[in-house]
């Protein structure tokens, strides 16, 4: 199999996998899939922290210097930080979700770029090594689908049917194609700047489960049970962990 065709393969099951799993969660009662859906999000976290600071860093600093690295990972911060002020990006993991007052056409616009960058994310780490992307894939998974259980649950409260919800939904997610293909051109042709899309990648996943998940599971909002919460960090972590002993 070509390694373009293994960075779409992956894509996929970063984008899809997760409104898989979210879309059978949507088939549990509301008080499991309230209990459920923390639970997601702890062990959600600890996938993101797990890619980011355990492999894609450590790959990036292979090839550059660590102010290079750290230059643009601090870079990508601050544009994830200005991106979501512009309500470009945006997450919800509760079937409650009011974020920025969004709207169905926002929920769409902002799950179609974040699948985008998913996409491009999961590319350029299969063209480092397909370990790594097979991993970097199942972090975005996991996070994907409490994601996309609060997604569907606003586009319901919208008035549309769960059949319609869905269906956008996987029209959305097919944006991650998009940017793996457009991933894999650059760094075909620009190979160099691999590691810079390294780091850069790092940052979104960081900014997603340090400034988005982490403040929510220290308010209580959506599991009040510490031990649990580390427990399922921890595990997340450790899915990583030992993916990276067992594929490389």
């Amino acid at each position: 199999m070509s390694l373009l065709a293994v960075a779409l393969l992956l894509s996929l099951l970063g984008s899809f996998g997760g409104l898989l799993v979210a879309s059978s969660l949507l088939l549990f009662n509301d008080n499991a899939r309230r209990r459920l859906v923390p639970w997601l999000v702890s062990y959600a976290v600890g996938a993101l922290l797990g890619v980011a600071l355990l492999a894609l860093l450590p790959e990036a600093l292979e090839e550059l210097k660590p102010t290079a690295v750290f230059g643009t990972l601090l870079l990508g911060i601050m544009v994830f930080f200005v991106l979501e002020k512009l309500v470009l990006i945006r997450h919800c993991h509760t079937d409650e979700c009011h974020v920025h007052g969004a709207t169905a056409t926002l929920v769409l616009v902002g799950d179609a770029f974040h699948n985008f960058v998913d996409g491009a994310i999961i590319a350029t780490a299969v063209m480092t090594s397909v370990p790594l992307g097979i991993n970097t894939a199942m972090a975005v998974a996991a996070h994907e689908i409490p994601q996309e259980v609060g997604d569907v649950a606003i586009l319901l409260a919208a008035g549309y049917s769960r059949k319609k919800a869905l269906i956008l939904n996987i029209v959305s997610g097919a944006s991650g194609i998009v940017g793996a293909l457009l991933a894999f051109a650059a760094v075909s042709v620009l190979p160099n700047v691999r590691p810079y899309v390294l780091a850069f990648s790092s940052a979104s996943l960081l900014y997603i489960a340090m400034s988005d998940l982490i403040p929510d599971l220290h308010r209580g909002q959506m599991d009040n049970n510490s031990f649990r919460q580390v427990a399922l960090i921890a595990a997340g972590i450790g899915t990583i962990v030992v993916f990276e002993f067992f594929l490389t």
